[in-house]
């Protein structure tokens, strides 16, 4: 029964695996995770400066106190999302560097 449970398992596996795959598709339009970092810190920093953007504007007295306020929120949010994650991978990083060869 353990057999035919396991065969079961790699079937719905491959299953899923190629219906990830997108037919024609080429490789080199597939996005990878280097491009998705890319893109995540490209939004981060876009948020970051919307925010310095907001407080300049709100010392020259040209923006209202709601946008101000939700573009420190979002600075600040982005802020801490990106700290964190930079936490996890410094600790996933020294997990991987305390692994026995």
């Amino acid at each position: 029964m353990d057999k035919i449970a396991n065969v079961a398992a790699a079937n719905a596996y491959l299953k899923t695996a190629k219906g990830m795959e997108m037919p024609g598709v080429e490789a080199k339009d597939k996005a990878t995770f280097g491009d998705a970092m890319k893109r995540i810190a490209t939004q981060s920093i876009e948020t970051m400066r919307g925010g310095e953007t907001a407080s300049a504007k709100a010392v020259a007295g040209t923006a209202s106190l709601p946008e101000v306020v939700q573009a420190i929120t979002a600075a600040e949010v982005t802020l801490q999302t990106v700290v964190a994650v930079r936490d996890r991978v410094m600790t996933a990083y020294q997990e991987i560097m305390r692994m026995p060869i």
